[in-house]
């Protein structure tokens, strides 16, 4: 509370940004006389795909206002994804919604479906800050868990979102359908929302690679998670990742219809609407698997190359089993495992910041060019 005469502070008090506290690690690393390999962050460096920046261009005449709940087409296309992709069939696409990239809709998401202090929003143990942001953004109480089980029953039944996040950022933890329709009935059993942020999902490696003899990494839609009806299951999905277009913000989310219509609607008032040529890219991007896999070759090679070179340089690797992270450890803390790369000229991401149990580990990413990534592995060999 402000007393006359009090200048009063503007702002939302959130945690300070992570990324800052790496400063003098990046400052270390730039000294190496070959210069700086950053594996610390997960943006492509890879080229948008000609397919993708052509159908921008030819919708970048659009003089006329965006539909927030996204084309027809597009929504058809997202659909027929689903069902070619992901093993989710016959997705009505009214029950689709484009989104200003991923990251946007996790943030948001507590506030758009109303909730507010004494609502509590469950995530992983070790998970994407982001999650802990929302619930913080709506007034909501974040709660890191391994299952719901383990919350005290005056916690439990406050629940209102619980995360999943399969292929998981940073662990590369996946979760088989079995695991993630235990999660889908014990959430429901309390009314809560399951919100699975799945946006690694075709960059699947050993059982999860399909072109390698694998199975596709399930999604929360599947029929063998949610059963007959899609009630109180949202599946959120980025374009960023698999085609290279994060600076398009390119996402979606589908699944519950009534949450869809309300996410629409509110979303109508706030103006959160995906630009025109944005919805065209992706609605072309999605029709298009040739480029993603031209792609997750590219990383699969990458990955290849720095498993090894990080075991000699003494990493035990965990999880990391999808997406684009090696969750690593040398069995000392996070910073001094840092630091030590950092000596080599490598910048990783500290584990302590995808909370308390990500302590001893570091996020090392696949995203670095061809020429850099075989600077690190010629670094992490000696």
């Amino acid at each position: 509370m402000t007393h006359p005469g009090e200048a009063r502070i503007f702002g939302l008090r959130l945690p300070d940004y992570p990324w800052d506290a790496m400063r003098p690690y990046v400052e270390k690393a730039a000294q190496h006389p070959d210069g700086a390999v950053n594996l610390s962050i997960g943006t492509p460096v890879d080229p948008t795909p000609e397919v993708i920046r052509d159908a921008l261009t030819a919708a970048s005449d659009a003089p006329g206002y965006p539909t927030t709940h996204g084309t027809p087409a597009l929504r058809e296309a997202i659909s027929a994804w689903f069902a070619r992709r992901r093993g989710v069939p016959g997705l009505d696409p009214e029950n689709i919604l484009p989104t200003i990239g991923s990251k946007e809709l996790v943030a948001w998401l507590p506030t758009l479906l109303g909730l507010g202090e004494g609502d509590v929003v469950v995530r992983p143990r070790v998970a994407y800050p982001s999650y802990d942001v929302g619930a913080l953004l709506a007034g909501a109480t974040p709660v890191a868990a391994g299952s719901l089980a383990e919350l005290a029953p005056e916690v439990r039944q406050r629940v209102r979102l619980v995360w999943l996040n399969s292929p998981a950022n940073p662990t590369g933890e996946v979760l088989d359908a079995g695991a993630m329709r235990a999660v889908v009935d014990e959430a429901r059993s309390l009314g809560a929302v399951v919100a699975s942020d799945e946006c690694y999902a075709e960059l699947g490696w050993g059982r999860w690679d399909p072109e390698r003899g694998g199975e596709p990494v399930p999604s929360v839609l599947d029929p063998r998670i949610a059963g007959s009806s899609s009630d109180l299951l949202l599946s959120i999905y980025s374009l960023s990742k698999q085609s290279n277009v994060a600076g398009y913000r390119a996402a979606f989310v589908a699944g519950d219809g009534a949450i869809v219509a309300n996410l629409v609607n509110s979303r109508k008032h706030a103006g959160m609407i995906v630009p025109f040529p944005v919805q065209e890219a992706m609605r072309v991007a999605l029709g298009d698997d040739g480029h993603v896999q031209r792609q997750k070759d590219l990383y699969r090679g990458r990955r290849e190359r720095l498993v090894p070179a990080l075991r000699s340089f003494g990493m035990t690797i965990s999880s990391s089993d999808a997406g684009l992270y090696l969750w690593a450890s040398d069995g000392g803390a996070t910073w001094d495992t840092v630091e030590r790369f950092a000596s080599e000229g490598i910048v990783v991401g500290p584990g302590t910041f995808y909370g308390e149990a990500g302590s001893g580990f570091v996020r090392v990413a696949l995203t670095g060019t061809d020429e850099r990534i075989d600077a690190a592995v010629a670094r992490l060999a000696r």
